[in-house]
């Protein structure tokens, strides 16, 4: 999918989601943010400065990256995953070190792992193989993490439980999350801005109350659907429930139309 006419701004601590349907430019969008994917126009900017201006180890101490899927070669540990993390804080050939070792300990630590760190990558369950991914990405150290549909192939208590832990990660780190997601229900829950994407272009950006509102939802993904409050330990989150398919999809209007919504 190619992007037209993005513009987006991500503000520190924040956890933004982008939802929308298949094809629509979700993943292009976060690939473009972490620099995997160039563009042929415009410009993205980390902390001040042009991103392709910046050496690719500076932007890897800065910004993690947790892709849809990651090829491991068979007789890998959960550890030696971790520690590829430390790349881009070591030289050439530097040893690795003390710092790189608590470094992997810490991320291991976070992400409940350190059980399995001598376990082959390919001995694991599915939710035990993304928080070995997450591992990974902790290990930069980084300050922003971009995340692309991390729940992907996951049953439901495991996609909640690698959920809550991102929840709880930004929470005790002060990360920033940008994560790509589909299940619609997930972004409501733990997201504070919700960014929605169709055909290539951002079509809305707010709150999770202001973008979740049933014509928003209908004209982005074509469905028939109701929007509900639910109370649970004295919180409150909204939840989409989505009832019957419209004859085609409706043009929705640009943001800037829809009543404040930022683009």
């Amino acid at each position: 999918m190619i992007a037209r006419g993005m513009s987006l701004q991500v503000y520190p601590s924040e956890i933004v989601s982008i939802i929308g349907p298949n094809g629509s430019g979700k993943s292009t969008l976060l690939k473009a943010l972490a620099r995997l994917l160039p563009v042929s126009g415009g410009e993205i900017y980390l902390q001040g400065r042009n991103i392709w201006s910046l050496h690719e180890k500076d932007v890897a101490r800065r910004m993690a990256v947790m892709p849809q899927s990651m090829d491991f070669a068979g007789d890998v540990t959960v550890r030696e995953l971790t520690a590829l993390g430390r790349m881009p804080h070591r030289g050439f050939f530097s040893e690795f070190g003390t710092r790189d070792a608590q470094a992997v300990d810490r991320a291991l630590e976070l992400t409940s792992m350190t059980g399995f760190q001598h376990r082959s990558i390919m001995a694991l369950s599915g939710g035990e193989r993304q928080r070995a991914r997450l591992a990974l990405a902790l290990a930069q150290e980084p300050e922003i993490l971009l995340l692309d549909e991390p729940t992907t192939y996951l049953d439901i208590r495991h996609q909640l439980d690698l959920m809550l832990l991102i929840r709880r990660l930004h929470d005790e780190l002060g990360l920033t999350v940008v994560m790509v997601l589909h299940d619609l229900n997930h972004a409501a829950r733990f997201s504070s801005r919700v960014v929605a994407v169709k055909d290539g272009r951002i079509m809305a950006d707010g709150s999770v109350r202001e973008v979740f509102q049933e014509d928003l939802i209908r004209s982005l993904y074509g469905v028939e659907n109701t929007i509900l409050e639910l109370e649970e330990g004295g919180q409150s989150h909204l939840v989409c429930l989505p009832h019957d398919v419209t004859g085609a999809f409706a043009a929705m209007p640009d943001a800037e139309n829809t009543g404040g919504l930022r683009q």
